[in-house]
């Protein structure tokens, strides 16, 4: 049965929705579920899906978007902190891979170029899959976390080295090997000097225009994430590396975190189509005799690539626990790897046994590694006792990025909202020497108040995304004075989902909105105008008191906005 593409999208998101909801009823990681779907719904299962072109669009801008987000949480002084693991961890994984990988793969009885190509295939680990379990964890700015995402960028350099070797090798012109490395070293030389005179002169100016609409703002990065990753593409590199330089080059900016909170939802749902895709893509025609060497080779995957990862931060100077979480995120093949394979098959070096092995092997470590990550903390008490060869008597390296923080810099309270109440109440509580952090979704507003030394961010305050982005564990107050009872509602429920634990006061315009708030288990609400005219009063009374009945103003004594 054949559909028309909107009724087979709709069909799918129905299915997806539902197997889900299962997934999440049995406990089970919902990124499983939708490459179930895939393979139940593509040529491998019932067949249903015949727009595989859309959905490949729809998955490709998932892509993009997701290498966006990450490209904008890149903050350049972390890079520098985990840039020598990053890449001693990244290239000592693919030596050990593609050296140890290509031993067993001929020990299986396999050809040398048929292991040679498969021991590649096997170095790639999917950036996708494992950003996208990281964030949902809110482990991506973790330390292994960001030790992570560094290796799987140089994985993802390999990548487009592999690639264009591969290119190479496919050109009827028979481009030389100097050739091809002089054009991709003038390639990243130009991406070099365009991001940086983009992120210097032009960038902040565009997205400061842009802030002034948040819808705008959602448009303008979609676009420009997007659209650097078609560039990038079309230079000779990769959509995901265009994506991530279009994030990196706005994450110097202070919209970054109303951006990545904004562009949250959409990724998931993008990325959505992006595992169905990828499921409906498995070709198990090709499996074969395959199944026993899939099985040996995805053991090597999900143990040996770990021990590697875990052995070099070890040595470098990292604890057990950082090198064993940030390990199992190489417990897995890529979807790039399958993409490899195939283009081996085009030039002819290998038969389809090889994508048979591959898919297979990719088919169980990405649904093993996937249980893993997501039980890592469980797996490590456990494994604990055994891990400890794998880290040096004095870890120094994490020592010294465990330096004692300037804790009078954390903020004690948060001002949400600075029009003119929010903003003279922060300003009072700084006078008390009190570290305030106001948030405010006016981009001019927050520039001005930053250039005058008042720390102030810029964004949607009741976004559960962009409340991932405060530092909302030492605070001891949260204080709204947003203008509406559902944004408080939105926020106060974000609060209670991230654990707060400090006070929650939000501020109402009358006794109604108050009761109001009341109802919804605000705890603690200002009441500005009552309060203001209750003061006023208290004061004339008073200095009426003091003056003996005496007008008060006829000798100075009320000075002009002394009530209040």
């Amino acid at each position: 049965m054949v559909f028309e593409p909107f009724v087979e999208l709709a069909l799918l998101l129905v299915i997806a929705a539902a197997a889900g909801a299962i997934a999440v009823r049995l406990r089970q990681p919902v990124l499983i579920a939708y490459i179930v779907v895939g393979i139940a719904v593509g040529p491998a299962g019932l067949q249903l899906v015949h727009s595989h072109d859309q959905i490949d669009v729809l998955a490709q801008v998932g892509i993009a978007v997701l290498l966006f987000v990450v490209g904008l949480k890149l903050d350049i002084t972390k890079v520098r902190d985990i840039g020598a693991v990053a890449l001693a961890t990244g290239l000592g994984q693919l030596a050990f891979t593609i050296l140890f990988g290509f031993l067993v793969i001929l020990a299986l009885g396999k050809g040398v170029v048929e292991a040679l190509y498969v021991a590649i295939a096997l170095t790639f680990s999917s950036t996708i899959i494992i950003v996208k379990l990281l964030s949902d964890k809110r482990e991506l700015d973790s330390l292994h976390g960001r030790i992570a995402v560094g290796f799987l960028i140089v994985q993802d350099i390999a990548v487009v080295l592999a690639m264009m070797a591969m290119s190479a090798l496919g050109d009827t012109a028979g481009a030389t090997g100097w050739v091809v490395a002089l054009s991709l070293l003038a390639r990243v030389a130009g991406a070099a000097v365009l991001i940086y005179t983009l992120m210097r002169w032009v960038l902040p100016g565009v997205v400061r225009s842009m802030a002034r609409s948040g819808e705008l703002l959602l448009i303008f990065a979609i676009a420009w994430g997007t659209g650097l990753a078609a560039l990038g593409e079309w230079a000779g590199f990769s959509k995901e590396a265009g994506a991530f330089l279009a994030g990196f080059s706005l994450a110097s900016t202070s919209y970054r975190e109303a951006i990545s909170a904004r562009l949250t939802g959409i990724r998931d749902f993008l990325l959505l189509f992006f595992f169905i895709d990828l499921g409906a893509k498995l070709d198990f025609s090709t499996l074969g005799a395959e199944v026993v060497p899939a099985i040996v080779l995805s053991v090597f995957v999900l143990i040996g690539n770990p021990l590697i990862v875990m052995s070099i931060m070890g040595f470098m100077g990292y604890r057990k626990r950082t090198g064993f979480l940030a390990g199992l995120t190489v417990a897995q093949i890529s979807e790039f790897s399958i993409v490899f394979i195939a283009m081996g098959i085009g030039l002819g070096h290998v038969g389809v046994a090889a994508l048979g092995l591959t898919t297979l092997v990719g088919l169980i470590t990405i649904t093993m590694s996937t249980y893993m990550i997501l039980n890592s903390h469980s797996l490590y008490r456990v494994l604990a006792p055994l891990l400890g060869i794998f880290e040096r008597h004095v870890p120094h390296r994490e020592l010294a990025a465990e330096a004692p923080e300037d804790t009078t810099q954390r903020p004690q309270l948060l001002v949400l909202g600075l029009g003119r109440y929010g903003h003279r109440l922060a300003r009072r509580l700084r006078e008390a020497d009190l570290t305030v952090l106001g948030v405010d979704c006016d981009p001019e507003l927050v520039r001005r108040l930053n250039a005058e030394g008042f720390p102030a961010r810029f964004g949607d305050a009741p976004d559960p995304a962009f409340l991932d982005t405060l530092p909302l564990g030492g605070l001891r107050w949260v204080i709204s004075t947003l203008p509406d009872v559902e944004s408080n509602r939105m926020l106060l429920h974000a609060l209670l989902e991230h654990g707060f634990k400090g006070e929650i006061a939000v501020v109402a315009r009358d006794e109604a909105q108050g009761a109001e708030l009341w109802r919804l288990g605000v705890p603690i609400i200002l009441y500005p105008f009552r309060d203001a005219v209750d003061f006023a009063t208290d004061n004339i009374i008073a200095m009426m008191r003091r003056q003996g009945g005496h007008h008060p103003g006829n000798d100075g004594s009320m000075p002009p906005g002394g009530a209040g």
